[in-house]
């Protein structure tokens, strides 16, 4: 099983430098019970016969299950749930999928996962499942997220397992609320950068003053842990399509380069989170994921928060409202437990509590 895993993760691996199409990536391998003793980590493997499953859970023996499912009926299974997402599928197309792809990842590990005291659930994702939000499992009676907080990570290989710093909590904002590029307005935007700059010290590139050349210098002369983008962009398989929207011209993946701050000695503080507020996979695409995971490594932040298909502007501000009023507000609490409870408290909303609106926002890296 270590064997398993550690060939899991080199493929994992493999496949972000193929993406890039070249070998960038710091490697440091972390074990969990040393990362989080609250965290258990699952590899699915999709084979042509069936489903394998590994676990890890601190201070326990690795685990594993089989499931006799093809590698194409889950595949089936996997892209009759992520289109069902739309409102306008029936509720039971959905919640049919969302039960069937739970009772084949969790079910069988569930009553262990309780009794070891789980919090967060980790999820090394391959092929199809990684267009699926996690959180939006279901178990017959309520969703995943009802029992753990989430997170995906490209492989423990890159992770730098440290929590976001209490000391100090400010934020770089780059936003366009104004069609541009084709793109249409997000309204919204402005209500989402309002509800920052009254809880966060900020820094607020918006509309035409968010330009590539004007995020580079602030990115140089600001050292806050906090980026957040709230713009329209897209992911893909494709490194070539996977960008952002600035005011000025598209910011493609290679560009992301300039938030690594290695370089910038008169800076001491790493990005620790990038949000990426108003972005979707692209369409069609079932390895977009892939372009997520990229874009966050890229970028250098320890922790990515993104959504996996674009979503109403007013319920996104509510949900990245609540993420950081959570953050900011509560002792101690991890990045996938905020991410989390904003998740609950759109669930609990009456107008926001379908799937649709809350589920695609998912955390990618660091999750504490």
């Amino acid at each position: 099983l270590e064997l398993t895993r550690q060939v899991i993760e080199d493929l994992q691996l493999a496949e972000l430098q193929n993406f890039f199409r070249s070998a960038c990536f710091d490697i440091q391998a972390e074990k969990i019970d040393e990362v989080d003793p609250h965290a258990a980590i699952l590899y699915p493997i999709l084979l042509p016969d069936r489903l394998l499953v590994v676990h890890s859970l601190a201070g326990q023996a690795l685990g594993h299950w089989s499931v006799p499912v093809s590698e194409a009926t889950l595949q089936q299974t996997a892209n009759q749930l992520f289109a069902a997402f739309n409102p306008v599928f029936s509720n039971r197309d959905r919640l049919e999928a969302a039960t069937q792809l739970y009772t084949w990842l969790i079910a069988p590990i569930a009553d262990q996962l309780h009794n070891s005291g789980i919090e967060t659930l980790v999820f090394v994702l391959d092929g199809p499942l990684r267009n699926i939000p996690m959180a939006a499992l279901y178990t017959g009676d309520h969703y995943l997220i009802e029992d753990f907080a989430v997170a995906v990570s490209p492989g423990l290989q890159l992770l730098a397992p440290k929590p976001l710093s209490e000391n100090r909590l400010d934020v770089l904002v780059g936003a366009l609320s104004e069609a541009r590029q084709g793109f249409s307005a997000l309204p919204g935007v402005s209500q989402e950068v309002e509800f920052i700059t009254n809880l966060l010290p900020s820094q607020v590139l918006l509309n035409e003053s968010f330009t590539y050349q004007n995020l580079e210098v602030g990115i140089e002369r600001s050292d806050s842990p906090i980026l957040h983008l709230a713009t329209h962009g897209q992911f893909s398989s494709n490194l070539d399509e996977t960008f952002l929207i600035s005011w000025d011209e598209p910011l493609r993946i290679r560009d992301f380069q300039i938030l690594v701050r290695d370089y910038l000695p008169q800076v001491t503080q790493p990005i620790e989170l990038l949000v990426l507020s108003a972005c979707q996979t692209a369409e069609g695409d079932d390895r977009a994921a892939m372009g997520l995971a990229g874009l966050a490594i890229r970028s250098g932040a320890r922790s990515t928060l993104a959504s996996l298909w674009a979503v109403n502007d007013q319920s996104t501000a509510a949900l990245i409202s609540s993420f950081y009023d959570h953050l900011t507000k509560t002792d101690g609490i991890s990045k996938s437990e905020a991410l989390r409870q904003a998740q609950l408290d759109l669930l609990h909303t009456s107008h926001y509590q379908h799937p649709f609106h809350w589920a695609p926002f998912v955390l990618v890296g660091n999750w504490l």
